[in-house]
């Protein structure tokens, strides 16, 4: 038995009962109003279940009903597994495998997906929100406390090296995310979240975390719209965003030469180094734009930028969050100097106990409390972290090392291009040789963009081509998943 907490939605329910929770196009639910839905699922969800059940996979598109769920199952002392929707059914079915889940939970819009894993899968009980909602309510009780080191939910790693893996949050974690993440933004009483992220990825199951834990409305979107977007931010309703760099590169081409209501406070921007030209971008337009590092493994961000230092160090991903410590080590295991490039370890209460049965990866990733995030990085000086690429994206060109986040931030400052991807293909003279691809909004030729890396990089590290291609394989966190630009190579894919 862990520390415990008391019930962070019946808690929130009591202390405010009339704010608003949940937003969805047109509609606001209270805490109160939540607190009573969630209990009627409850009821309904317990002839779901039978004894031996610890866990049940989710797989919906945001939409109150997964929220519902979600709070339900938390009722109930049952973990979630996230799935990811954009998976294909083989994928699902091996993460439904490896975590020996029963239960599934889905959308009807999946319904020819389910079909296919309950016949890979013939012991699966599956249901539908109708279905379940059709139940008759069974006596419940109410779990008037949390343990924080119960696993609260499970989700799969993107995958953007080897097999996923079950990464394990306990209500710890997502607590003490959520208290550092108000340790360095602070709260404010008119605060609103913007979830245009999915509920089945770590940050956006995050703002929902946050929401009940703060008392703070949920702005919900079904699936990212950058006008609609555009629009929330203008309009003061909503004070904070959490955006990847694809995501906030279509709000500010559509949103051209206006910017977002003053009451507009934070612009959360993760999912991977931000190329510079985008960051100058939201300072010339007073965008508050507050870069930030973390992971599934770290229940969201755990390194952010303060407001105070947002322009002043613009580019870095900031200091570690309060409850955390961050250090980066060098190729023998020792620490780094301040400015040296190694591998990013992190510590604190946010980070995940282990991956589910996988005792070789645990082994491999934790240390003494340290967890080895396989992330390259820097600290400067005064303790700012720099993230520069993942170690395994990294590109050894004649023994010079090259950072494939590095070229792309290069190329995203051509005024042609919408986004950039750079991989590293093996080359006889020099081991390996970066390629670019690009995807661009106006005509401009391969001469001309190598031209434009010529004169802002290094010799080694200009493209040995740059490829124009229609999109850029991303994962559901948009994340751009550098593996699979190899396929444009390899010919399985026409650009």
């Amino acid at each position: 038995m862990g520390e415990r907490i008391p019930n962070w939605l019946i808690q929130r329910s009591h202390i405010s009962p009339n704010k608003p929770a949940l937003v969805f196009e047109d509609q606001v639910w209270t805490f109160e109003e939540v607190k009573e839905i969630v209990q009627d699922v409850q009821g309904r969800l317990a002839s779901c279940f039978h004894d031996q059940d610890i866990r049940a996979a989710i797989l919906m598109k945001n939409h109150p009903q997964m929220v519902w769920l979600i709070y339900a199952l938390q009722q109930l002392g049952i973990e979630a597994v996230f799935l990811n929707h954009r998976l294909t059914a083989m994928e699902l079915s091996f993460q439904l495998q490896d975590s020996e889940t029963d239960v599934l939970f889905y959308d009807e819009v999946f319904v020819d997906m389910t079909k296919n894993l309950k016949l890979k899968h013939p012991q699966l009980r599956i249901y539908t929100p109708d279905q379940y909602n059709a139940f008759p309510q069974q006596p419940i009780n109410i779990r008037q406390e949390y343990d924080l080191e119960d696993t609260c939910s499970i989700m799969y790693t993107s995958g953007t090296t080897g097999k996923p893996k079950g990464v394990m949050q306990s209500y710890g974690n997502h607590w003490w995310n959520a208290i550092g993440s108000s340790l360095n933004l602070g709260l404010q009483e008119k605060d609103a979240w913007l979830c245009a992220v999915p509920l089945f990825h770590i940050s956006g199951l995050s703002i929902l975390m946050k929401s009940v834990i703060y008392g703070m409305p949920a702005y919900l979107m079904e699936q990212f719209e950058e006008e609609k977007a555009n629009s929330l931010l203008q309009s003061g309703q909503v004070t904070i965003m959490s955006v990847v760099s694809a995501m906030l590169n279509r709000m500010l081409e559509k949103l051209e030469e206006q910017t977002y209501h003053p009451r507009f406070r934070c612009m959360l921007l993760g999912g991977g180094p931000a190329p510079l030209p985008l960051l100058e971008r939201c300072v010339e337009k007073g965008i508050p734009i507050f870069q930030t590092y973390g992971m599934t493994e770290t229940a969201s961000q755990i390194v952010t930028l303060s407001p105070e230092d947002a322009f002043r160090k613009l580019g870095s991903a900031g200091k570690a969050l309060f409850p955390a410590q961050i250090r980066i080590t060098d190729t023998d295991g020792g620490v780094a100097e301040a400015g040296q490039a190694g591998e990013i370890q992190l510590k604190g209460p946010t980070i995940t106990s282990g991956y589910l049965s996988r005792p070789a990866a645990n082994a491999a990733s934790f240390a003494q409390g340290w967890f080895k995030t396989g992330d390259i990085g820097y600290l400067d000086e005064e303790g700012f972290l720099y993230v520069l690429d993942r170690r395994s994206d990294l590109i050894i060109s004649g023994g010079e090392n090259i950072y494939p986040a590095e070229i792309e931030a290069i190329l995203m400052g051509h005024e042609a291009i919408v986004e950039a991807g750079v991989i590293g293909l093996e080359d006889e003279k020099w081991g390996q040789v970066p390629y670019a691809f690009v995807v661009v909004k106006r005509p401009v030729t391969e001469e001309r963009l190598t031209e434009f890396c010529r004169a802002h990089l290094a010799a080694y590290k200009v493209p040995k081509r740059v490829i124009q291609v229609k999109t850029l394989p991303r994962n559901a966190a948009n994340k751009l998943l550098r593996r699979k630009l190899m396929d444009y190579v390899k010919g399985e894919k026409t650009p």
